[in-house]
Parts: structure tokens; C-alpha cells; sequence
């Protein structure tokens, strides 16, 4: 099977299809100039942008994305925006670090929040919290491990056992769970739809022009798409999982399709019967664990199962997820989804980001391992600085830096195996 170069899903987001349908942007056709060509129109891209136009009004920017807003992968994740470093970015030993990690990304998300309020589009931004639960031994170890994390950096939680979680989430499912207050849930779809619609207008920015290729020739860059090129100074790389198609950060990560269920709107009396909380987050204790929503327009959502490079049959994906959602609901046997879909991730082996100038005057930020709204928002920003000789923290230094990943065929071999093993170990958390 051939693996996309680009994003090109099989269904369209769930989320998006929720909102009014708008126009698109034009593709590019034609040979153009510029100063700087961002490739990808995500919440890292856009903010990149953004910045960019903040430090230098003047300079021809030119904002490309593959898809349209909401359509793309930023308008397919779960809508989680974590307002603290999570146990992986950082050694909870190094204190001073994790400060400055925790409040560079409650400032970024209190942008976002800034940004979105001045759009027409309603984003659903609402403090909520957010569950870490574990359903299994497994996944109570992983909880335990957690918990350690949280009590040595003092950071605020609350535990819950199965009862309690029963009132709150309306689920028997989960042996334990803890609550911490350091977490909002947003419509992700109408949040990167209203932070593209607060681009200021000098930004040019095209949608359904993938960039095919990314030539360094002499000082420049050139850009390929479908209906024409760009000759750029210099580039951000922004398209996550799909930077490595163009030779780009291949050495560091790969590609991995996730997948969503969102069900219909449940009934009053079904809703009443979810427990006292009408909006909620559930994040797994497990890596390969499912992660779900109750949202304020009373539906359910599931995120789970992974594939490696390509993405899966949207049938069987459906009735996995299905089965999967009502083995924590089994109340309700008449759940049913209005939309499955699925989206791309950038997996590093060490969850840490690509992120750097990566070639003379080509700049990347790669490889978000799912935890991509606030973080790639806060990443972006400052790669905009970074190109731009403007003071910039040491994102190596405080978040960490991809690790190598073996070449094909080891590499897949090595996904899968895992996949399998911890599948086997975690199959209640999944």
C-alpha cells in the first residue's frame, strides 16, 4: 500500500461537520515569491504565522496547508488543552525546569483563549479539568506513577474511586481515576477555524495545495505544489506527521493514524443517566490506552487503535471503536456514531519534538505524539522568533529533543511488535 505524501483522509472530521460549512481558500496556482512559506495551516503553523506577521509586518508570508481549516489533522484531535507539563516532557526532579515549562504553557494558552474570543466562531473554550483513569492492574500502575509525578512537582489532584467516578462520568467501567484541575476542552474543528480567521489579511494563505517537494537551491528554497511553486528565504515546517514525506525529520519520526467516534446527540433522559458532569475529558493512564469526551451538546467520543504509515479501513475501525465505547456504556446498547474518522500524528521514539532549525534557514517543529493544541501553538510562536533572531526559550533545553529512529524495515517491526505486546498487557484500557 502506497503511503500518503501528504494528508488525504478517507472521511471527514467529525467535529468539522458539526459547524456551518464555509469556503475555501484558493489553491495556489502559478509561481510565486516570498519571504517565508509556513507548510502547514495547524495550531503550530498558524501561530508561526502569526508571530511572524508580529516581528516583521512587511515580509511576503505564505501559509500553505494540504486540506482546509477544520478539515485538517488539528481539526481531528480530541480538543484537549492541557495546561501543564506533562510527566514525559520532563524529569519531575528538575523542578526549576518544569516551572518554566508549566508557565510557558499556561501563558500560550491563555492566548489562545484571547484569540479565539475575537472570532465569530463559537469555540466551546471551557475550563474543565481533566480524568486520568485506569480500568485494569496495568493500568492502576500507571496511574500510581502518575500520582508520584504530581505529588513531586505540587501539582493539584483529586482521587476518585469506582463509585465516585460512577456519579461523575456515568460509568462502572474504571477501578480508579484522579481529577486535576489543570486542563480546558475546546471544539478543536471551530478553534483552527477561528484562529485562521483571526490571521491578519496580509497573510496569504492557501488551502488544498499540499507541498510535494522542498528544494534548497543556492540561498533559496523552493516549494512544489500541484498548480505551481514557491521561491522562499525560508521555510517552517509545520505538517507534523507528514514532514518526513519530504525528506524532512524522516530520521526522527514516523507516521500514525489514530481514530474518532463521536455519537449522536443521546436523549435527556440517557444524558441524565451520565452522571452529574455534562462536560468532561478522559485521558488514559495507558499509552495505547482510549481517550474520551462527553461534550456540551450531549454527545460521547472515543479515541483509540493506532496504525502504522497508513490509515485504516474505516468499517472495521467503526465497529471497534463502537465496541469499545459500549463496553464502558453497556446502558446504553443503542450508541451509535454520527461520524468516524481518522488523523495523523507525529511519533517520536522518546516523546519528545523535532524542533530547531533544521537546514540553513529551513525550520521545523515536528512530532507532537498526540499532544499537539497548546504545546504546538507554543512551539510555532517561537520557531517564528527563532528564524527571526528574537529571543526565544531553549525548547531543547526544557521540553527535550526527538531521539534517532531506526530505518525501515526495523522500524515497523518494531511499532508493530510493541503495538501487540502492550495491546495484550493494557487490553482493558484500550
Amino acid at each position: 500500500m502506497k503511503k500518503n505524501q501528504y494528508p488525504d483522509y478517507k472521511s471527514a472530521s467529525g467535529w468539522n461537520k458539526l459547524l456551518p460549512k464555509k469556503s475555501s481558500n484558493p489553491q495556489l496556482n502559478g509561481n510565486i515569491s516570498s519571504d517565508v512559506v509556513v507548510i502547514g495551516a495547524g495550531f503550530t503553523g498558524v501561530a508561526a504565522a502569526k508571530r511572524w506577521y508580529e516581528i516583521a509586518p512587511q515580509n511576503e508570508i505564505i501559509m500553505i496547508d494540504a486540506s482546509t481549516a477544520g478539515e485538517g489533522s488539528s481539526g481531528r484531535n480530541s480538543g484537549f488543552l492541557v495546561e501543564i507539563a506533562l510527566a514525559n516532557d520532563i524529569s519531575s526532579s528538575a523542578a526549576k525546569k518544569l516551572m518554566q515549562c508549566n508557565k510557558l504553557i499556561s501563558d500560550t494558552l491563555v492566548k489562545i483563549q484571547e484569540d479565539a474570543s475575537k472570532s465569530s466562531i463559537d469555540c466551546h473554550i471551557q475550563k474543565t479539568g481533566v480524568f486520568r483513569v485506569a480500568a485494569s492492574a496495568i493500568g492502576v500502575k500507571s496511574l500510581n506513577k502518575y500520582i508520584k509525578f504530581l505529588e513531586s512537582t505540587n501539582l493539584d489532584f483529586e482521587l476518585f474511586n469506582n463509585k465516585e467516578l460512577q456519579e461523575t462520568l456515568g460509568t462502572k467501567y474504571y477501578q480508579q481515576g484522579l481529577y486535576t484541575p489543570h486542563c480546558s476542552l475546546a471544539q478543536p474543528a471551530a478553534l483552527i477555524r477561528a484562529l485562521v480567521e483571526n490571521l491578519p489579511s496580509s497573510i496569504s494563505y492557501y488551502e488544498n495545495t499540499p507541498a510535494l517537494k522542498c528544494l534548497k537551491s543556492k540561498s533559496k528554497w523552493i516549494i512544489k505544489t500541484p498548480n505551481g511553486e514557491i521561491k522562499t528565504k525560508k521555510v517552517i515546517i509545520a505538517n507534523n506527521a507528514f514532514c518526513g514525506k519530504l525528506g524532512i525529520g524522516n530520521a526522527y519520526l514516523a507516521t500514525i493514524y489514530t481514530y474518532a467516534g463521536l455519537t449522536e446527540q443521546l436523549s435527556q433522559k440517557n444524558q441524565e443517566l451520565l452522571g452529574n458532569n455534562n462536560n468532561w475529558g478522559i485521558l488514559p493512564t495507558h499509552r495505547l490506552g482510549s481517550t474520551l469526551r462527553r461534550t456540551l451538546d450531549g454527545r460521547l467520543m472515543i479515541r483509540s487503535l493506532y496504525h502504522y504509515e497508513n490509515e485504516g479501513n474505516k468499517d472495521l475501525v467503526a465497529i471497534q471503536l463502537l465496541d469499545q465505547l459500549r463496553k464502558r456504556y453497556p446502558q446504553f446498547p443503542e450508541l451509535n456514531f454520527e461520524a468516524v474518522w481518522g488523523g495523523a500524528t507525529g511519533l517520536t521514539l522518546n516523546g519528545s519534538w523535532l524542533w530547531g532549525e533544521y537546514d540553513k534557514n529551513l525550520y521545523i517543529s515536528a512530532g507532537c505524539n498526540g499532544g499537539g493544541i497548546v504545546k504546538g501553538t507554543l512551539f510555532g510562536e517561537h520557531l517564528a522568533n527563532l528564524a527571526n533572531d528574537k529571543p526565544a526559550p531553549d525548547i531543547k533545553n526544557l521540553f527535550g529533543s526527538a531521539n534517532w529512529m531506526p530505518p525501515e524495515p526495523f522500524r515497523k517491526i518494531g511499532f508493530n511488535l510493541i503495538s501487540m505486546i502492550e495491546s495484550h498487557r493494557g487490553k482493558a484500557e484500550i
